[in-house]
């Protein structure tokens, strides 16, 4: 099947297929797909990422399809029943949902009515009158009368040949198939309220008489309407608005299973029988079961479409920008319990702590601006990184304060997200790494680090926990898991990680590590060191030939004895560079920077059987910049003075923020009050915007505009679209609307959004 497989995804994929069978080979030999990427570009046609992450997919579910296939041609074939018709049908069946259609009729259940029907000698009758409707029903169903089944007058006996032929019609492949498809494309979603939780399920109101065209439905309204039913507050069904055919007497779908059949109403004896059966057969048989299909499709979509939403985001934040490897106070602001502070190193190393209480009920300001000071000019720091929780305003005053009584210091300060810090701190990890700090305290070092390196941070918690998701407790956890698991590696591996200062679990998402290499590359050098070179990585306990290969080009000696060893140049191509040097008569650490002498260079004339122009291209760019971090340069948001709570908040008024999450109807702002602002999709840019994440991304530094300020129900609308006057809520997309609906339709869009920390005080409701 290989070779089929092959083929399909080429298509798919729309590449070669030499390219494809290229990559499984790399694949099932163990390779993964960032050293895929990265090194192997000769053997894949220089097929990148995202198109490498797709084939994984395709090739998984098609060998999963496969296997599938052989179980059941297997199956059937056991029961005598696998035709040369049926076998060919389920070879060239292409997804799984027309394979189990296809095993349906043999698919070994339950006792049914209709298995009942035909030990009993009914099939022949329901043959009969199938066959040839001039038959009067109730005298030819008089030859099958059965004693020993109970079968004795004509209504039984019909009775049986109905439940036959309703199950042979609810099994028939290609009916069901095109039925789904024409309730897919044609079909509604119809929501109700559950009687008596109208004012307990208040939050789904938009939904309790709704109905929308199924194809149509955008992902968060689909992820609500499971949520609003799941809680017990909605019903939801697919039904189609359809007018009846057939002079009236069946619906569109009983129409077509009737036609399909050949059953048509021509007045004769048995016609107004068999289309009570077409009937029976939808309204029991089909109609259920597609309903079932239908939303486990829809389900499918949205849950695709929420996971590429977290995914999206979560990519954005693991590469933002880091501020560097800087002496960084980190704050994480409190009030009873009163601001945790700790100091740490240009490595993250924990060099200090304290708490201090500036803040109510205790109000010890000065005392509080004392210890900071004291702390600051002890260690020289030169970054101030607060958690923008609960008290995060006032704390960023302070901090403001601090930086006015110390003009010495080059002090600046930063809000960053605390999403997650108390997941890490009360983590084994954390207490592995601070067994003797306090809880609250362990959170502070969180926040203090992703200020420095936010993607060497961030590894350490679970992505679901970073709060960038859309519904993320709704959606398939593993298909998540595995998609952010995805994610984290190819950022890691994009970025490159410092093998002399990373940790275990940053280690662990480089490509060829698991965790039993991560723990004991970090073991071997705390016994002997730091690495001196790449190829010191072989001593370290089960780290084989294969680890090597996959994981050395990720992992980076800075200060080494080998300058190459810094870069993302991969040990097995240091031939290539010292071809480079001894063809130029050039020093090797002169060449590196030599940004002038190495555009000059023509990258065919170094190729050889082993390497080809992708990889010499690659080389030379990365000897240009040896080590070059992808992520951007560091900025950061200014949050306006005075401006602390939504109360504090005009329409029209002009601030900087940070983007938090993106999603499909548009993007959230924090713009320092506490609540995240709305910008939705039609207020994002003076143009049409088809994917938000084309205009901005997580982590983006903005300017927005106040649009409305809804105090009562804690949001806030803002816009990008800073040079147009805007007199009422934006409107959403091709939908014209008077000012009411405007603001419903922006209320449901921010309650349909997931919570995350940044959003808790609008969203706690919806907190899955």
């Amino acid at each position: 099947m290989l070779n089929s497989i092959a083929q399909r995804i080429a298509q798919e994929l729309n590449v070669k297929h030499s390219q494809v069978e290229a990559t499984i080979e790399l694949i099932d030999g163990g390779d993964t797909i960032p050293f895929i990427a990265r090194y192997r570009k000769e053997v894949t046609g220089s097929l990148d990422d995202t198109q490498l992450r797709l084939l994984d997919e395709r090739l998984i579910y098609l060998r999963e399809l496969d296997e599938r296939r052989k179980v059941i041609i297997n199956t059937i074939n056991e029961q005598a029943k696998l035709t040369p018709e049926l076998k060919a049908s389920l070879l060239t069946a292409e997804t799984k949902t027309r394979l189990e259609d296809l095993y349906k009729p043999y698919k070994i259940k339950r006792r049914t009515k209709a298995q009942v029907a035909r030990e009993a000698g009914l099939e022949p009758l329901a043959d009969a009158l199938l066959n040839d409707p001039s038959l009067m029903p109730d005298s030819h169903a008089e030859q099958f009368f059965n004693q020993e089944a109970n079968i004795s007058i004509a209504k039984d006996a019909l009775d049986g040949a109905k439940q036959i032929l309703m199950e042979r019609f609810a099994e028939n492949p290609e009916l069901v198939g095109q039925l789904r498809e024409n309730l897919w494309n044609n079909g509604l979603m119809v929501s109700k309220v559950v009687a008596g939780q109208e004012e307990a399920g208040s939050k789904f109101s938009d939904y309790f008489a709704s109905k929308e065209k199924l194809e149509d439905m955008p992902s968060h309204r689909i992820l609500a309407l499971f949520r609003g039913r799941k809680e017990g507050y909605l019903t939801i069904n697919t039904e189609l608005d359809e007018e009846p055919v057939n002079a009236g007497t069946l619906s569109m779908m009983e129409y077509k299973i009737a036609r399909h059949f050949g059953i048509e109403d021509q007045g004769r004896a048995a016609d107004k029988w068999l289309q009570e059966v077409v009937k029976w057969t939808w309204k029991i048989k089909v109609k259920t079961s597609l309903d079932m299909d239908l939303k486990k499709r829809l389900r499918e979509k949205a849950d695709e479409s929420a996971i590429d939403v977290f995914g999206n985001n979560l990519n954005d934040l693991l590469l933002a920008s880091p501020a560097g490897q800087k002496i960084t106070m980190g704050l994480d602001p409190g009030l009873r319990t009163g601001v945790k502070v700790v100091v740490v190193d240009e490595t993250g190393k924990l060099l200090d702590d304290a708490t201090i209480y500036p803040h109510a009920p205790k109000r010890q300001w000065d005392q509080s601006l004392f210890t900071l000071s004291a702390l600051a000019k002890k260690y020289n720091a030169s970054l101030l990184s607060i958690g923008n929780g609960t008290a995060s305003r006032e704390t960023d005053k302070l901090a403001a304060d601090l930086i006015k009584m110390n003009p010495d210091l080059t002090l600046n300060k930063i809000m960053v997200s605390e999403a997650g810090a108390s997941v890490y701190s009360a983590s084994e990890l954390a207490a592995k790494e601070f067994p003797n700090l306090d809880v609250s305290l362990r959170g502070a070092v969180s926040i203090a680090r992703r200020l420095q390196d936010p993607l060497a941070e961030l590894v350490k918690i679970d992505p679901k926990s970073i709060g960038v998701g859309q519904y993320q407790h709704d959606v398939s956890q593993i298909q998540l898991g595995k998609k952010l698991e995805a994610i984290v590696e190819d950022c890691v591996n994009a970025v490159g990680v410092d093998l002399n200062t990373a940790s275990v679990p940053l280690l662990m998402q480089v490509s060829g590590l698991t965790q039993t290499l991560a723990t004991n590359i970090v073991s071997y050098r705390e016994q002997h060191g730091a690495f001196k070179n790449r190829k010191e990585l072989l001593n370290v306990s089960r780290l084989g030939e294969k680890a090597f290969q996959q994981s050395a080009g990720f992992l980076r000696v800075m200060n080494g004895n080998n300058p190459l060893d810094s870069s993302a140049v991969h040990p097995e191509a240091y031939s290539i560079v010292k071809k480079i040097v001894s063809v130029n008569n050039k020093d090797i650490r002169q060449l590196i920077g030599d940004v002038s002498f190495l555009k000059s260079l023509d990258p065919s004339d170094y190729t050889d059987e082993n390497f080809g122009q992708p990889t010499i291209i690659d080389i030379i760019k990365e000897l240009e910049k040896p080590g070059r971090d992808p992520r951007p340069e560091f900025k950061t948001a200014v949050f306006k003075d005075g401006i602390e709570q939504p109360k504090d908040l005009k329409p029209d008024m002009i601030l900087e923020g940070v983007v938090t999450n993106v999603t499909n109807f548009g993007a959230f702002v924090d713009i320092g009050v506490h609540q995240d602002g709305l910008v939705h999709i039609s207020q994002l840019a003076d143009k049409f915007v088809k994917n938000p994440r084309d205009i901005v991304k997580a982590g983006d530094v903005v300017k927005a505009k106040v649009v409305e300020v809804d105090l009562k129900r804690n949001r806030i609308a803002l816009t990008l679209r800073l040079n147009e006057t805007l007199e009422a809520t934006p409107k959403p997309i091709g939908e014209p609307m008077n000012n009411r609906k405007q603001q419903r339709k922006v209320a449901q869009v921010i309650q349909e959004t997931p919570a995350n920390n940044a959003m808790a005080a609008a969203f706690a409701k919806l907190k899955g």
